[in-house]
């Protein structure tokens, strides 16, 4: 038997774990899995060692509450690891644990695998020296780390983004108006708070008050926030004294058909981004963190961009509005120009034609080549050192 070692630790790992473990299957089906994930690779049999939501934390002061669970959830992962000795282990994102287990099982000898690389071209970059060792191949979504990698001498590979696997772009517009009786003339807006119920509970009240705003000059406005477990009952209280209610999706399907039935959208900054671009969705990009995690945030961060789509572009296509500048008056601003403006809708969606053709991979699908590349590392030679 040979074993795949995963560890997901947010609902974007989950994602690319499940798609990941499909794709190893295909090529390799005698694999065994195991380790920690959430949902989505539970549908394909895994169980996890312990609840993946334990370790979906962010920020620099929002983590210091769930410190003991997080030593506590380490050391169980380690001990579990020790024991079963898989053949390869897979860390997937999830940076702030997933580089300090790949550390503490080096002793072991075993294969390690990094999948989505740490962003440490965007802020702290003195955290690079430290990654030497830690994995035997690192997996880049974006074409530009390998060369930035390389200049520290970390050999990894571009298996391109999983966005372009996500069905983004595959939605029924008319589908989803059917089904929750919206006229042509309905305006719908997608807003989507974050994966985690920390990031929703401060950007969801700017929402609802940016929508109060923007409901007194756009008619026939109809919210649509995407959510999941712990963020769509987040979301349902905090939304139950707004002006219009929204229509709170929990399924994969519902959130592409509204997606193509969109007229604009607001999001926070991440992977959201790149599906909305997928799906030609115009948008302006927010975020809001505890006020002292962003002003250290704004000292460390070296980008010009928090957004994805913008980064890529190496220009602004997309408004950001972070921060001090991610309120209702703003927010509700800048919806209306999109709803109304063809001529920034049109710039949008061409941009981001261009921005999705970089994260193509050399072949195939990225999740067939991440498969690829956890597969030449099974079948080379044991690793002979320790991080």
């Amino acid at each position: 038997m040979t074993l795949v070692y995963l560890l997901a630790g947010e609902h974007s790992g989950d994602v690319l774990g499940a798609r990941l473990m499909a794709a190893l299957r295909r090529r390799a089906p005698g694999l065994e899995f195991a380790g920690i994930g959430g949902p989505r690779m539970a549908a394909l049999g895994f169980e996890t060692l312990f609840p993946m939501p334990d370790l979906a934390v962010m920020g620099l002061l929002e983590v210091l509450p769930r410190l003991g669970l997080l030593r506590r959830r380490m050391r169980e992962a380690v001990a579990d690891i020790a024991a079963r000795r898989p053949d390869v282990v897979v860390t997937i994102d999830s940076p702030g644990f997933a580089l300090r287990l790949l550390r503490r099982i080096s002793p072991l000898g075993l294969k390690r695998v990094h999948y989505v690389a740490p962003q440490v071209w965007a802020w702290r970059e003195s955290r690079v020296r430290r990654f030497p060792g830690l994995w035997d191949r690192l997996l880049c979504l974006l074409p530009f780390e390998p060369e930035y990698f390389a200049r520290f001498g970390l050999e990894s590979a571009f298996v391109g983004h999983p966005v372009l696997e996500s069905g983004a772009d595959q939605g029924d517009a008319a589908g989803f108006r059917a089904r929750h009786a919206l006229g042509a003339e309905a305006r719908v807006v997608i807003l989507m708070p974050g994966s985690r119920s920390s990031e929703a509970r401060r950007l969801l009240p700017v929402y609802g008050r940016a929508l109060a705003l923007l409901a007194e000059r756009v008619p026939d406005l109809v919210p649509v926030v995407p959510a999941a477990g712990a963020v769509a009952e987040a979301v349902r209280a905090a939304a139950a004294d707004w002006p219009l209610r929204p229509l709170v999706l929990t399924e994969l399907g519902e959130k592409h058909d509204a997606f193509a039935a969109a007229a604009a959208a607001l999001t926070k900054s991440g992977t959201s981004t790149l599906e909305l671009a997928l799906a030609g969705v115009p948008m302006a990009v927010t975020y809001r963190v505890n006020p002292l995690t962003g002003a250290i945030a704004r000292r460390l961060i070296r980008v010009p961009h928090v957004a994805m789509v913008n980064l890529l572009a190496g220009r602004e296509i997309v408004p950001e509005l972070l921060q001090q500048d991610c309120t209702p008056a703003t927010l509700a601003a800048t919806l209306g120009r999109l709803i109304s403006d063809d001529a920034a809708v049109a710039a949008q969606r061409a941009a981001f034609r261009a921005v999705l053709a970089t994260l193509r991979p050399p072949e195939g699908l990225p999740s067939e080549a991440a498969a690829h590349a956890v597969l030449e590392v099974l079948a080379a030679p044991a690793p002979s050192r320790q991080a």
